[in-house]
């Protein structure tokens, strides 16, 4: 491709609405447009890389005998009400009436529409397993879209959707998907972790997290320093293993704390260790199931002051759909008091522990009074609790639930997330199959996600300088740029396109920038962009019979000779020595 008939336009300014490095170079590169908040064109370079990351996800699939099949992105109500998800799944489900006033929305995913296919098409345990699989856009109404392709509301997803007579049946499927990730992302060229994670919204049994490891990440990921043991800080166990303090236990005392509204104000004013002054919250706790019918609970939960509530933690234990700190005046509605001042003496909600506070004696928490707390306080004698959990975020030195060794703390981008879904969908949406003894059950489903435009998005948050992106070699828009730099010199010119041509029939893919512009303008918008390999073809090298190949990652220069066998020299590099 010859740039002077395609399409790149870059810009040296940082755009001022992009915060992450991924937005911003993806921007200034010309990869990707604005439309609306959440919701981007995909110029050619940026779809460039979007097809390389789709290609290398279809071929992973279909070895892992995955079969594709495309999905419409517009669903009926119908579905959705049948999985019981039409009412639940929140304000992200884009709804809207067509002229005939019924109900549709935009999918954010598709377990509804890959159940009633199978449902139709499926009754029997001979025509399992199969996995189905699609490359698709997808729709999202985010509260607050940001981060460009990381966090926008119109996505591209590869989803794939298992199906198996029975749980061991599953488990094999599953499996295969797990092993394909770790080819899809490796094939990328990306460094990844794969963690245990939440189910979330989609529900079933179990799930992992791959993570693309990058300081820039959102996601905290603890692992363990010793075993293979990973898990994003929503899942990540922490193990219960404190010693009781042996201390005399002192009566309570009601004591003044003027002004004083966090965990640590209140120790540093009273003179007390942090890990004795914890932090009461009020926890609103939706869909908690009461008989037939959901209903909304709001609960009391008590960590160390120096600790931080899980959320996600706290809604498994009380079995609710979702977990949100209520607002300031949910929390003066319920306990006359702002939350500095929440304690669980008299607590009128059930309170939840967290496992630390077990062992820490004569604490001082909240009076539920404005500007009062109380000390001395020992849970097990002057407070009403449901007992003790592990309801906190895991911590750098914590203790691995499965060696004892310690956890050390990373950050990392979720680009993929598979679970087992179990029978959630097929036993409410009736898609049942008979098995070998001619019983009709449930099928067993699995559910597997990679973002796509979210993988080429983490690939620049691992991999870029300050020049511009890094691209690993299977992602990258183009393998190589060739750059003539004297555009008015014959010679340069000829060489260049020679190069050029030869690489073409190689077969790699090459762009020529054969604009007439400055060699500056040009070395900056292929740092910029991120080609992982660029041949300046040059005067005064050429002079000297040489051709400057000069490898982006490393920043490595190479002079080879500018002969016949120049474009072999240029392919033996690329395929040898960039990544």
């Amino acid at each position: 491709m010859r740039q002077s008939r395609y399409f790149i336009q870059t810009m040296r300014e940082i755009p001022s609405e992009a915060e992450v490095i991924s937005h911003q170079l993806m921007l200034r590169a010309g990869m990707i447009k604005k439309v609306a908040a959440g919701i981007y064109d995909y110029l050619p370079l940026g779809l460039k890389v979007i097809r390389k990351v789709e290609n290398i996800v279809r071929e992973n699939m279909n070895k892992a005998g995955a079969v594709e099949l495309l999905m419409s992105v517009v669903q009926p109500a119908e579905l959705w009400q049948l999985s019981g998800r039409w009412n639940h799944f929140g304000k992200e489900l884009l709804r809207f009436k067509d002229r005939g006033e019924r109900d549709f929305c935009l999918g954010p995913t598709h377990e509804e529409v890959i159940t009633d296919i199978v449902k139709s098409q499926v009754n029997s345990y001979k025509q399992m397993p199969v996995t189905l699989y699609q490359i698709q856009t997808k729709f999202r109404d985010e509260v607050r879209p940001r981060f460009g392709l990381m966090r926008g509301r119109e996505f591209i997803m590869k989803d794939a959707y298992s199906f198996d007579i029975d749980d061991a049946g599953a488990d094999i499927s599953y499996q295969k998907m797990y092993d394909a990730y770790r080819s899809v992302f490796n094939a990328c060229g990306l460094r990844h972790k794969v963690v245990d994670a939440d189910t979330g919204a989609i529900g079933g049994s179990f799930s992992h997290e791959f993570m693309v490891l990058a300081d820039t990440g959102e996601d905290v990921v603890m692992s363990c320093t010793k075993c293979d043991y990973s898990a994003n800080i929503e899942k990540a166990q922490v193990v219960d293993n404190g010693e009781k303090e042996t201390v005399e236990l002192l009566p309570l005392e009601e004591v003044a704390t003027p002004d004083k509204h966090t965990a640590l104000e209140v120790a540093e004013f009273l003179g007390v260790d942090i890990k004795h002054v914890p932090k009461t919250m009020i926890i609103r706790c939706e869909g908690v199931m009461d008989g037939k019918e959901e209903k909304t609970i709001f609960v009391a939960c008590m960590v160390r002051g120096d600790h931080e509530v899980n959320l996600t933690k706290v809604k498994n234990i009380v079995k609710a759909k979702s977990a949100e700190f209520a607002e300031h005046y949910e929390v003066q509605d319920m306990a006359g008091c702002a939350v500095g001042s929440l304690g669980p003496v008299n607590m009128p909600l059930k309170v939840y522990v967290d496992n630390a506070l077990k062992y820490v004696s004569n604490i001082v928490v909240g009076a539920n009074k404005e500007s009062y707390h109380i000390k001395n306080v020992n849970l097990d004698r002057d407070a009403k609790i449901e007992g003790y959990f592990d309801i906190r975020n895991a911590l750098s030195g914590d203790k691995c639930p499965l060696c004892g060794a310690e956890y050390e703390e990373t950050r990392g981008i979720e680009v993929g997330h598979i679970f087992k879904l179990g029978t959630k969908y097929s036993e409410s949406m009736g898609a049942k199959a008979l098995d070998k003894n001619g019983k009709n059950i449930p099928i067993v489903m699995g559910c597997y996600g990679i973002g796509i435009g979210r993988t080429a998005a983490s690939a620049i948050e691992q991999n870029y300088d300050e020049s511009g992106i890094i691209w690993p070699k299977a992602v990258a828009p183009f393998e190589a740029v060739v750059v003539p730099v004297n555009t008015n010199d014959e010679e340069v010119i000829k060489k260049a396109d020679e190069i050029y041509e030869c690489l073409l029939n190689m077969g790699v893919d090459v762009l020529i920038d054969d604009r007439n512009e400055r060699a500056g303008v040009k070395f900056n918008d292929a740092d910029l962009i991120g080609y992982p390999l660029r041949v300046s073809v040059g005067k005064k090298t050429l002079s000297d019979g040489k051709v400057e190949v000069l490898i982006r990652r490393t920043k490595e220069v190479i002079l080879i000779d500018a002969d016949n066998s120049a474009a072999e020299k240029i392919k033996e590099i690329l395929d040898t020595k960039v990544l």
